[in-house]
């Protein structure tokens, strides 16, 4: 899957990044990497979450 990522610098130095496919899930780093790599984490759980409760109520 791929995830269409956002990345803008704020005015303090910091990198944000936000995965638009995903209302929300954004994530702040010292550099655009560190930005990335977290932001990825977090939408990747966001996902795992969305199917385990999409697998939940289905089967019941």
């Amino acid at each position: 899957m791929n995830f269409t990522i956002e990345i803008e610098q704020e005015e303090d130095g910091r990198f944000l990044a936000e995965v638009i496919d995903f209302p929300g899930v954004l994530a702040y780093g010292q550099t655009k990497e560190e930005a990335v790599a977290r932001v990825q984490a977090l939408a990747l759980r966001v996902l795992a979450d969305k199917l385990e409760y999409e697998e939940v109520t289905h089967s019941s």
